[in-house]
């Protein structure tokens, strides 16, 4: 399928465009910022430092499973799933892997600037048809801003509970502004995520965590789109930021569903990635203090642990980890070869693509199709966009001091 043939879909809100697909919701209840709808974009780019990374496989020459085998593999191993080193099976292919397709799923562009919204649409227009008043919340960042917005469009006051000083700008502004309370604790997000679970059970307040099932209702509309996309298939692999699981067991879910329903004949194999530094389900134990760059995903007891292994079990697919500069590394290949931003957490999918790739994983795979999620629009963090580039060049207001600067840059005029 040639870059222009990849449609958008239209939307109207999810509720509006799959409400044949998701428990019934009164239209008088109804809340909507016209989410979803977003672009699948083709990544031409990506898919070309994915040829390079398959190349550089090349030379590796152990310990090859693909990923047809990859399960057995593991299991033999006595290994727990996923938390291996994939490689192709051997004789598979002794080139890169031309035809290789990936396709950038742009949830940054949802109405609050994060997937959160299509959950969130539908979860906030279920407690407003129920008649609460008050929803709460535990965030990292996207949750808050997007609770906030949907709350503030139903009329309903909402709470957001998060880890003091560890929360992006641009997220807190957001909450902020759409006027949430919001208490900080001295903790970590499983530490507030505690203390709303806890409010919920001694307070009529409706919960907007993806604890919450109408969080993952809402959001496996993401996977009809990447079908509907695509033409009626789905690709044969996504890739996706783990970080409290939620999304990867929403998207499972729809793909799954789709196939019942006979929508799609087939389903993806489930990439996940965590951030090294906060990888639970890779390291299979809770991690006290998670530490990452990528703040979206810095989650060290996923409350959706269980969906996501799901997932990746029953689809053969991975969960992996990529560090910090895997991370950023993907941003800037993003924003700089592709024009897409993403905050770090979104570069995630990225970064595990060409992770797997450099060992070899997709080898053989010809004209397979790649979706990876970007789950966040990088101006949600602008400190971590900052790191991204060089810093502004300072000149003296004239055009040949601004020459001379740029010619001083290695930025040539002619």
């Amino acid at each position: 399928m040639p870059m222009s043939a990849v449609p958008h879909v239209s939307s109207g809100g999810i509720i509006a465009t799959y409400g044949a697909y998701l428990p019934r919701v009164g239209p008088a209840a109804v809340v909507t910022l016209r989410e979803g709808g977003t672009p699948l974009i083709e990544a031409r780019a990506v898919s070309e430092a994915v040829r390079e990374a398959e190349a550089a496989a090349q030379t590796e020459t152990t310990g090859a499973v693909g990923p047809a085998e990859a399960l057995e593999a593991v299991e033999s191993s006595g290994r727990p799933r996923g938390s291996g080193t994939l490689r192709s099976p051997a004789g598979a292919g002794t080139s890169g892997t031309p035809g290789l397709r990936v396709y950038l799923k742009y949830e940054g562009l949802n109405p609050t600037g994060s997937f959160k919204d299509r959950g969130m649409a539908y979860a906030v227009s279920r407690a407003r048809e129920a008649g609460y008043r008050v929803a709460v919340c535990a965030s990292t960042g996207n949750t808050s801003a997007s609770a906030a917005a949907y709350c503030a469009r139903a009329g309903i006051r909402s709470v957001v509970v998060i880890p003091e000083a560890a929360i992006a700008a641009g997220k807190l502004a957001q909450a902020v502004a759409h006027g949430a309370v919001v208490v900080a604790v001295r903790g970590n997000f499983d530490q507030a995520l505690a203390v709303v679970r806890d409010l919920v059970s001694r307070h009529r307040i409706a919960l907007l965590n993806s604890l919450n099932p109408d969080r993952i209702e809402g959001q496996k509309t993401a996977a009809f789109e990447v079908c509907d996309q695509l033409g009626g298939r789905a690709p044969d692999y996504l890739a996706i930021p783990v970080g409290n699981a939620g999304n990867i067991t929403a998207y499972w879910k729809g793909f799954c569903e789709y196939r019942e329903r006979g929508k799609v004949t087939s389903v993806p194999r489930m990439l996940g990635f965590q951030a090294a530094g906060a990888a639970p389900i890779v390291e299979g134990r809770p991690i006290e203090r998670p530490q990452t760059i990528a703040t979206a995903i810095r989650i060290g007891n996923p409350a959706s642990w269980k969906g996501a292994v799901a997932a990746r079990d029953e689809s053969g697919g991975v969960i992996d980890s990529v560090t910090d500069d895997e991370i950023l590394n993907a941003c800037r290949l993003l924003a700089a070869r592709e024009g897409v931003l993403v905050e770090p957490a979104s570069a995630a999918s990225v970064a595990g693509v060409l992770k797997l790739a450099r060992q070899g994983y997709f080898r053989g795979q010809r004209g397979a199709t790649v979706v990876c999620v970007l789950t966040g629009h990088g101006l949600k963090d602008p400190d971590a966009m900052m790191r991204l580039g060089s810093s502004p060049i300072v000149a003296e207001a004239d055009t040949a001091s601004v020459e001379a600067a740029l010619a001083a840059a290695g930025t040539p005029l002619d």
